[in-house]
């Protein structure tokens, strides 16, 4: 689970995000705490805090005086913003670049993309079926 290439208060804080995101953890409902983090991840708990700060800072969570951290009404929201740019900062851009290189127009590379996924879909339920007989 640990990434030894990333930060650890970066995996840590993307992990919430995640949770976030997938709907495990709720608008309005309360974040593990830096310990409970600490004590998972048995690492230090002033990383864990790190993390779990990287969020408060981005609007993510909020601190309840004396409760503890809570995920922020819209947070789920603001990254699926936020990763929707990332992802086609990372890939979308390139691809459009390398797809110009290649002489594809919108169209050729929509209709490639249309049949890429199309494949994969046709693969992933053929995976699925054969994993469910």
């Amino acid at each position: 689970m640990i990434d030894e290439g990333k930060a650890l208060f970066l995996q840590i804080a993307e992990n919430v995000e995640d949770a976030i995101i997938d709907g495990t953890l709720l608008e309005e409902t309360q974040a593990p705490s830096t310990n409970e983090l600490a004590a998972f991840y048995r690492i230090n708990p002033a990383t864990a805090a790190k993390g779990v700060n990287m969020l408060a800072d981005k609007g993510v969570l909020y601190k309840r005086r004396g409760i503890g951290m809570f995920v922020a009404p819209g947070a789920r929201e603001l990254l699926l913003t936020e990763r929707r740019t990332s992802f086609a900062d990372r890939f979308v851009d390139p691809l459009i670049a390398e797809a110009r290189k290649l002489g594809l127009g919108p169209e050729d590379l929509a209709a490639l993309i249309r049949d890429r996924a199309a494949h994969d879909t046709d693969t992933t339920e053929t995976t699925t079926e054969r994993t469910a007989s």
